[in-house]
Order: structure tokens, then sequence, then C-alpha cells
């Protein structure tokens, strides 16, 4: 199974590649970002972030997509906008048809580290031991992607296991 995980934003947006292989183990296939200039407007942004987005699909062929939730957040503009870049991923999704998960930071935070309140750190740390990097991913936005993909397929084990 070859899962893309996305961490969104209209600036940047972190992505990650996985591919859980046959005996369980993790093989971290790509990860980075995908940067828009904030001299560009909103709507030419999101087009590159589609097509980008789309472009990884195309490439790596994955069977499943991961997109972390949105949560409250103070500043309602950047609430919008993160929730207009996260709309244009789940499109791009979509529109190849392969399983979607969405799920919340403190979820992420829980299957990676096993504490809901980890700090962004120990989740990198934690990211680079899971997946056997010789140093931490940047920009954050990718380990927070590599994360989100990680979570997705410790949650597809765990429900396989409630199904049985």
């Amino acid at each position: 199974m070859i899962v893309l995980g996305i961490d969104p934003g209209t600036a940047i947006t972190g992505y990650g590649i996985i591919q859980e292989k046959k005996d369980s183990s993790l093989f971290v296939i790509d990860y980075g970002s995908i940067n828009t200039s904030a001299k560009l407007e909103d709507w030419d942004r999101l087009v590159i972030l589609y097509h980008r987005i789309s472009e990884l699909i195309d490439q790596y062929h994955p069977d499943h997509g991961a997109v972390e939730k949105l949560y409250f957040q103070q500043n309602v503009t950047t609430a919008i906008s993160v929730g207009q870049a996260k709309g244009v991923i789940l499109l791009a999704m979509a529109q190849h048809n392969f399983v979607i998960g969405e799920y919340s930071p403190l979820e992420v935070k829980q299957a990676i580290t096993g504490y809901g309140k980890a700090t962004k750190v120990q989740i990198q740390r934690m990211i680079t031991t899971l997946l056997g990097l010789p140093e931490i991913p940047t920009p954050d936005d990718a380990a927070d992607a590599l994360a989100i993909a990680v979570c997705h397929i410790n949650s597809r084990k765990l429900v396989k296991l409630i199904r049985e």
C-alpha cells in the first residue's frame, strides 16, 4: 500500500509518500513541500497546488491519501485559506478514486508518539526513527505530512483488527 500524506496550507503544503511493504515495514518514497508565492492571487495559488498534487498522484500512484483535519484557529483568514487548500487537495485525491482518511493533530500525535500533547520536535524525532531516516525531514510541513501518512497506515491496521 502506498499512502500520500498531506499537511495542507496555501503558502506551504507538506507532502510525504510512504509505502507499507508486505512485511509491514515502512519505506519513504518521497517527501517535500509545495510552496506558492504570497504575491500570487489566491486562485492562482490553488491552481498550482491542485496541479502539483495531481502530478504527485500521477507519478507515485498512491492507493490511499491522508490529510490533516482543520482545527479551530484564532486567525479566521488563515483558517479559510487553509480550508480552501484542503478542498483543492481533497478534490485532486477524489478524482483519482482512492481511499482518503482525515486525521486531527491530536490523532496524529497519539499515533506517532502515543501522547496527544507531543511537541513538534518530539513528532519529528519519532518520525525520523520510525522511518529510519538519516535526519529530521525538512521543512516541518513535510515531517508533518509523513506523520499523517504513518497515522493513516496505523489507523487502517486498527480498523482491520476491529473488523476481524
